[in-house]
Protein backbone atom coordinates (compact mmCIF):
# COMPACT_ATOMS: atom_id res chain seq x y z
CA UNK A 1 0.00 0.00 0.00
CA UNK A 2 1.03 3.62 -0.38
CA UNK A 3 2.59 4.87 2.86
CA UNK A 4 0.36 7.20 4.87
CA UNK A 5 1.84 10.69 5.07
CA UNK A 6 2.05 11.49 8.78
CA UNK A 7 2.44 14.76 10.68
CA UNK A 8 3.50 14.51 14.33
CA UNK A 9 2.14 17.21 16.64
CA UNK A 10 4.09 17.54 19.88
CA UNK A 11 7.79 16.67 19.99
CA UNK A 12 8.19 15.57 23.61
CA UNK A 13 8.93 12.02 24.74
CA UNK A 14 5.93 10.40 23.03
CA UNK A 15 6.15 12.63 19.97
CA UNK A 16 9.73 11.46 19.48
CA UNK A 17 8.47 7.87 19.63
CA UNK A 18 5.69 8.61 17.12
CA UNK A 19 8.21 10.24 14.77
CA UNK A 20 10.52 7.24 15.09
CA UNK A 21 7.78 4.85 14.01
CA UNK A 22 6.50 7.08 11.21
CA UNK A 23 10.02 7.33 9.82
CA UNK A 24 10.87 3.63 10.13
CA UNK A 25 7.73 1.70 9.16
CA UNK A 26 6.86 0.89 5.54
CA UNK A 27 3.20 1.76 6.13
CA UNK A 28 4.01 5.41 6.94
CA UNK A 29 6.24 8.27 5.99
CA UNK A 30 7.15 11.16 8.28
CA UNK A 31 6.04 14.25 6.38
CA UNK A 32 6.24 16.89 9.12
CA UNK A 33 6.60 17.57 12.83
CA UNK A 34 5.32 20.50 14.88
CA UNK A 35 6.07 21.94 18.31
CA UNK A 36 5.82 25.47 19.70
CA UNK A 37 9.43 25.08 20.86
CA UNK A 38 11.29 25.70 17.64
CA UNK A 39 14.57 24.16 18.82
CA UNK A 40 12.81 20.96 19.91
CA UNK A 41 10.81 20.72 16.68
CA UNK A 42 13.95 21.18 14.57
CA UNK A 43 15.88 18.61 16.60
CA UNK A 44 13.17 15.95 16.22
CA UNK A 45 12.64 16.80 12.56
CA UNK A 46 16.36 16.48 11.78
CA UNK A 47 16.69 13.32 13.87
CA UNK A 48 14.00 11.49 11.91
CA UNK A 49 14.26 13.15 8.50
CA UNK A 50 10.96 15.01 8.49
CA UNK A 51 10.33 16.88 5.27
CA UNK A 52 8.96 19.98 7.06
CA UNK A 53 9.20 21.43 10.55
CA UNK A 54 6.45 23.68 11.96
CA UNK A 55 6.06 25.75 15.11
CA UNK A 56 2.41 26.49 14.27
CA UNK A 57 0.00 23.55 14.55
CA UNK A 58 -2.53 25.16 12.20
CA UNK A 59 0.15 25.51 9.54
CA UNK A 60 0.79 21.77 9.76
CA UNK A 61 -2.96 21.08 9.55
CA UNK A 62 -3.18 23.23 6.42
CA UNK A 63 -0.39 21.25 4.73
CA UNK A 64 -2.06 19.35 1.88
CA UNK A 65 0.78 16.80 1.79
CA UNK A 66 -0.25 15.50 5.23
CA UNK A 67 -3.01 12.88 5.35
CA UNK A 68 -2.94 11.99 9.03
CA UNK A 69 -1.61 13.31 12.32
CA UNK A 70 -0.56 11.95 15.68
CA UNK A 71 -1.16 14.24 18.66
CA UNK A 72 1.31 13.68 21.49
CA UNK A 73 0.28 16.45 23.86
CA UNK A 74 -1.40 16.57 27.29
CA UNK A 75 -5.14 15.93 27.21
CA UNK A 76 -5.89 19.51 28.26
CA UNK A 77 -4.89 20.82 24.82
CA UNK A 78 -5.15 17.67 22.72
CA UNK A 79 -8.93 17.65 22.23
CA UNK A 80 -9.15 21.09 20.63
CA UNK A 81 -6.35 20.25 18.21
CA UNK A 82 -8.01 16.94 17.34
CA UNK A 83 -11.21 18.76 16.43
CA UNK A 84 -9.29 21.16 14.18
CA UNK A 85 -7.47 18.23 12.58
CA UNK A 86 -10.71 16.42 11.74
CA UNK A 87 -12.18 19.65 10.39
CA UNK A 88 -9.07 20.01 8.19
CA UNK A 89 -9.71 16.53 6.77
CA UNK A 90 -6.91 14.74 8.64
CA UNK A 91 -7.08 11.31 10.25
CA UNK A 92 -6.14 11.48 13.94
CA UNK A 93 -4.15 9.27 16.31
CA UNK A 94 -4.55 10.40 19.92
CA UNK A 95 -2.18 9.77 22.78
CA UNK A 96 -3.81 8.49 25.95
CA UNK A 97 -6.05 9.32 27.72
CA UNK A 98 -8.44 9.77 24.83
CA UNK A 99 -9.73 13.12 26.18
CA UNK A 100 -10.47 15.25 29.21
CA UNK A 101 -14.06 14.02 29.50
CA UNK A 102 -16.91 12.28 27.70
CA UNK A 103 -18.11 15.50 26.07
CA UNK A 104 -14.80 15.95 24.26
CA UNK A 105 -14.90 12.42 22.83
CA UNK A 106 -18.49 12.90 21.68
CA UNK A 107 -17.48 16.15 19.97
CA UNK A 108 -14.68 14.38 18.12
CA UNK A 109 -17.02 11.61 16.98
CA UNK A 110 -19.53 14.19 15.75
CA UNK A 111 -17.01 15.95 13.47
CA UNK A 112 -14.91 12.94 12.40
CA UNK A 113 -17.12 11.84 9.52
CA UNK A 114 -15.44 9.04 7.50
CA UNK A 115 -11.99 9.83 8.87
CA UNK A 116 -10.13 7.44 11.19
CA UNK A 117 -9.77 8.34 14.86
CA UNK A 118 -7.47 6.04 16.85
CA UNK A 119 -6.46 5.93 20.52
CA UNK A 120 -3.06 4.87 21.93
CA UNK A 121 -4.47 3.01 24.95
CA UNK A 122 -4.48 -0.22 22.89
CA UNK A 123 -0.69 -0.57 23.20
CA UNK A 124 -0.51 -3.65 25.42
CA UNK A 125 -3.05 -5.56 23.33
CA UNK A 126 -0.32 -5.64 20.68
CA UNK A 127 1.65 -8.18 22.71
CA UNK A 128 1.42 -11.78 21.48
CA UNK A 129 0.29 -12.87 24.96
CA UNK A 130 -2.74 -10.56 24.71
CA UNK A 131 -3.64 -11.90 21.26
CA UNK A 132 -3.53 -15.48 22.57
CA UNK A 133 -5.70 -14.56 25.57
CA UNK A 134 -8.21 -12.84 23.25
CA UNK A 135 -8.52 -16.05 21.20
CA UNK A 136 -9.11 -18.11 24.36
CA UNK A 137 -12.00 -15.85 25.42
CA UNK A 138 -13.42 -15.71 21.88
CA UNK A 139 -13.58 -19.53 21.77
CA UNK A 140 -15.83 -19.45 24.84
CA UNK A 141 -13.44 -21.45 27.01
CA UNK A 142 -14.14 -19.31 30.09
CA UNK A 143 -17.91 -19.66 29.88
CA UNK A 144 -19.87 -16.62 31.02
CA UNK A 145 -17.61 -13.76 32.13
CA UNK A 146 -18.09 -13.00 35.82
CA UNK A 147 -15.20 -10.81 36.92
CA UNK A 148 -12.60 -8.78 35.05
CA UNK A 149 -9.94 -7.70 37.53
CA UNK A 150 -6.72 -5.76 37.63
CA UNK A 151 -4.59 -4.40 40.43
CA UNK A 152 -1.51 -2.35 39.64
CA UNK A 153 0.31 -0.92 42.65
CA UNK A 154 3.63 0.93 42.40
CA UNK A 155 5.70 1.29 45.54
CA UNK A 156 6.99 4.73 46.44
CA UNK A 157 10.37 5.42 44.89
CA UNK A 158 11.24 8.38 47.07
CA UNK A 159 11.42 12.09 46.19
CA UNK A 160 11.77 12.89 42.49
CA UNK A 161 15.28 13.87 41.50
CA UNK A 162 14.34 15.90 38.42
CA UNK A 163 11.59 18.22 37.17
CA UNK A 164 8.06 16.85 37.57
CA UNK A 165 5.62 17.56 34.71
CA UNK A 166 2.81 19.83 35.91
CA UNK A 167 0.24 18.02 33.73
CA UNK A 168 0.85 14.56 35.13
CA UNK A 169 -1.43 14.75 38.19
CA UNK A 170 -3.74 17.55 37.09
CA UNK A 171 -7.45 17.55 36.34
CA UNK A 172 -7.13 20.86 34.52
CA UNK A 173 -4.19 19.88 32.32
CA UNK A 174 -4.67 16.14 31.83
CA UNK A 175 -8.18 15.28 32.98
CA UNK A 176 -6.99 13.42 36.07
CA UNK A 177 -4.03 11.73 37.70
CA UNK A 178 -2.61 8.22 37.84
CA UNK A 179 -5.89 6.67 36.72
CA UNK A 180 -6.01 8.41 33.34
CA UNK A 181 -2.25 7.99 32.90
CA UNK A 182 -2.12 4.22 33.44
CA UNK A 183 -5.50 2.58 34.06
CA UNK A 184 -6.55 3.52 30.52
CA UNK A 185 -4.10 0.80 29.42
CA UNK A 186 -5.51 -1.75 31.88
CA UNK A 187 -9.11 -1.06 30.88
CA UNK A 188 -8.37 -1.15 27.16
CA UNK A 189 -6.38 -4.37 27.61
CA UNK A 190 -9.07 -6.28 29.48
CA UNK A 191 -11.99 -4.82 27.52
CA UNK A 192 -10.16 -5.79 24.33
CA UNK A 193 -9.24 -9.30 25.47
CA UNK A 194 -12.92 -9.88 26.30
CA UNK A 195 -13.93 -8.67 22.83
CA UNK A 196 -15.41 -5.37 24.08
CA UNK A 197 -18.39 -7.45 25.22
CA UNK A 198 -18.70 -5.80 28.66
CA UNK A 199 -21.30 -3.03 28.90
CA UNK A 200 -20.62 -0.91 32.04
CA UNK A 201 -23.74 0.38 33.80
CA UNK A 202 -22.95 1.37 37.42
CA UNK A 203 -19.74 2.59 39.11
CA UNK A 204 -18.78 2.89 42.77
CA UNK A 205 -15.30 4.29 43.35
CA UNK A 206 -12.92 6.10 45.64
CA UNK A 207 -9.80 8.09 44.84
CA UNK A 208 -6.99 9.47 47.01
CA UNK A 209 -4.46 12.25 46.29
CA UNK A 210 -0.79 11.97 47.13
CA UNK A 211 -0.34 12.01 50.90
CA UNK A 212 0.94 15.23 52.47
CA UNK A 213 3.27 12.90 54.35
CA UNK A 214 5.21 12.34 51.08
CA UNK A 215 6.75 15.52 49.64
CA UNK A 216 8.28 15.96 46.17
CA UNK A 217 6.36 13.13 44.46
CA UNK A 218 4.13 15.33 42.30
CA UNK A 219 4.40 18.85 40.92
CA UNK A 220 3.34 21.76 43.11
CA UNK A 221 -0.36 22.47 42.62
CA UNK A 222 -1.24 18.91 41.58
CA UNK A 223 -4.91 18.28 42.36
CA UNK A 224 -5.66 14.79 41.01
CA UNK A 225 -5.44 11.27 42.37
CA UNK A 226 -2.46 8.97 42.83
CA UNK A 227 -4.60 6.00 43.95
CA UNK A 228 -8.02 4.85 42.77
CA UNK A 229 -10.28 1.86 43.44
CA UNK A 230 -13.43 1.11 41.43
CA UNK A 231 -16.14 -1.51 41.10
CA UNK A 232 -18.08 -1.44 37.82
CA UNK A 233 -21.31 -3.42 37.39
CA UNK A 234 -21.99 -4.42 33.78
CA UNK A 235 -25.02 -5.68 31.89
CA UNK A 236 -25.66 -9.37 32.52
CA UNK A 237 -24.03 -9.36 35.96
CA UNK A 238 -20.35 -9.17 35.05
CA UNK A 239 -18.21 -6.97 37.30
CA UNK A 240 -15.00 -5.05 36.72
CA UNK A 241 -12.81 -4.77 39.83
CA UNK A 242 -10.01 -2.27 39.31
CA UNK A 243 -7.28 -0.59 41.35
CA UNK A 244 -4.34 1.58 40.35
CA UNK A 245 -1.94 3.42 42.63
CA UNK A 246 1.59 4.75 42.88
CA UNK A 247 3.82 6.25 45.57
CA UNK A 248 2.48 3.62 47.95
CA UNK A 249 4.08 1.87 50.93
CA UNK A 250 2.90 -1.55 49.78
CA UNK A 251 4.88 -3.66 47.31
CA UNK A 252 2.70 -6.34 45.72
CA UNK A 253 2.68 -7.96 42.27
CA UNK A 254 0.36 -6.48 39.66
CA UNK A 255 -2.40 -8.84 38.51
CA UNK A 256 -4.80 -9.11 35.57
CA UNK A 257 -7.49 -11.79 35.66
CA UNK A 258 -10.60 -12.77 33.72
CA UNK A 259 -12.84 -15.13 35.68
CA UNK A 260 -15.67 -17.05 34.03
CA UNK A 261 -18.20 -19.72 34.96
CA UNK A 262 -15.96 -22.51 33.58
CA UNK A 263 -12.41 -21.22 33.71
CA UNK A 264 -10.19 -18.23 34.45
CA UNK A 265 -7.23 -16.54 32.80
CA UNK A 266 -4.20 -15.23 34.65
CA UNK A 267 -2.36 -12.62 32.61
CA UNK A 268 0.55 -10.21 32.78
CA UNK A 269 -0.13 -7.12 30.69
CA UNK A 270 3.38 -5.66 30.95
CA UNK A 271 5.90 -8.47 31.04
CA UNK A 272 7.99 -8.81 27.91
CA UNK A 273 10.38 -11.68 28.64
CA UNK A 274 9.12 -15.01 29.97
CA UNK A 275 5.45 -14.09 29.84
CA UNK A 276 2.80 -16.74 30.47
CA UNK A 277 -0.92 -16.98 29.80
CA UNK A 278 -2.37 -19.41 32.36
CA UNK A 279 -5.79 -21.05 32.03
CA UNK A 280 -7.27 -22.40 35.27
CA UNK A 281 -10.08 -24.76 34.32
CA UNK A 282 -12.79 -26.37 36.47
CA UNK A 283 -13.86 -29.98 35.80
CA UNK A 284 -17.20 -31.57 36.75
CA UNK A 285 -15.51 -34.86 37.69
CA UNK A 286 -12.29 -33.65 39.25
CA UNK A 287 -10.19 -30.87 40.65
CA UNK A 288 -9.28 -27.71 38.71
CA UNK A 289 -6.25 -27.85 36.41
CA UNK A 290 -3.85 -25.20 35.21
CA UNK A 291 -2.72 -25.08 31.59
CA UNK A 292 0.01 -22.88 30.16
CA UNK A 293 -1.69 -21.81 26.92
CA UNK A 294 1.19 -19.55 25.89
CA UNK A 295 4.71 -18.95 27.11
CA UNK A 296 7.36 -16.82 25.51
CA UNK A 297 8.83 -13.37 25.02
CA UNK A 298 6.66 -10.47 23.95
CA UNK A 299 8.20 -8.05 21.50
CA UNK A 300 8.60 -4.91 23.62
CA UNK A 301 8.86 -2.74 20.51
CA UNK A 302 5.34 -3.77 19.48
CA UNK A 303 3.69 -1.44 22.01
CA UNK A 304 4.83 1.62 20.06
CA UNK A 305 5.04 0.17 16.56
CA UNK A 306 1.83 -1.78 16.13
CA UNK A 307 -0.75 0.85 17.19
CA UNK A 308 0.62 3.28 14.60
CA UNK A 309 0.97 0.60 11.91
CA UNK A 310 -2.62 -0.46 12.62
CA UNK A 311 -3.69 3.20 12.38
CA UNK A 312 -2.07 3.55 8.96
CA UNK A 313 -3.59 0.29 7.72
CA UNK A 314 -7.03 1.28 9.05
CA UNK A 315 -6.78 4.44 6.94
CA UNK A 316 -5.86 2.54 3.80
CA UNK A 317 -8.35 -0.29 4.39
CA UNK A 318 -11.24 1.94 5.44
CA UNK A 319 -11.82 0.14 8.75
CA UNK A 320 -11.83 0.85 12.47
CA UNK A 321 -8.47 0.88 14.30
CA UNK A 322 -7.70 -1.32 17.32
CA UNK A 323 -9.19 1.28 19.66
CA UNK A 324 -11.57 3.60 17.87
CA UNK A 325 -13.08 6.78 19.27
CA UNK A 326 -16.22 4.80 20.10
CA UNK A 327 -14.19 2.39 22.20
CA UNK A 328 -12.28 5.29 23.70
CA UNK A 329 -15.65 6.75 24.65
CA UNK A 330 -16.47 3.62 26.68
CA UNK A 331 -13.21 3.99 28.61
CA UNK A 332 -13.85 7.69 29.16
CA UNK A 333 -17.39 7.02 30.44
CA UNK A 334 -15.96 4.66 33.05
CA UNK A 335 -13.29 7.20 34.02
CA UNK A 336 -15.72 10.12 34.31
CA UNK A 337 -18.05 7.97 36.43
CA UNK A 338 -15.15 6.96 38.71
CA UNK A 339 -14.26 10.58 39.37
CA UNK A 340 -17.90 11.57 39.87
CA UNK A 341 -18.51 8.65 42.24
CA UNK A 342 -15.42 9.51 44.29
CA UNK A 343 -16.31 13.22 44.41
CA UNK A 344 -19.95 12.67 45.39
CA UNK A 345 -19.58 9.55 47.56
CA UNK A 346 -22.21 7.52 45.73
CA UNK A 347 -22.70 5.04 42.92
CA UNK A 348 -22.99 6.61 39.46
CA UNK A 349 -24.90 5.22 36.49
CA UNK A 350 -23.33 5.06 33.02
CA UNK A 351 -25.67 5.67 30.10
Amino acid sequence: MQPVRIGVIGCGVMGDIHATQAAQQDEMTLTAVADVREDVAKAIGEKHGAQTVYTDVDALLADKDIEAVTIALPAGIRGAIALRAFEAGKHVFLEKPVAMNVGEVEQMISVRGELVGAVASCRYRCFESAKVATDVVARGELGDIRIVHFRGMLQDGGPKSGPIPAWRVSRKLNGGGFWVNWACYDMDYLMGVTGWSLKPKLVLAQTWPISDYLPDRVAEGSDAEEHALALVHCEGGAVMSMERGESLAIDVPSTWNIIGSKAALRLDMFQAEGNQVLLDRSHPDGKPTTEVVWEGDNDQTAVHREPLVDYAMAIREGRDPLTSLERGLVLQKITDAIYQSADEGRAVEIS
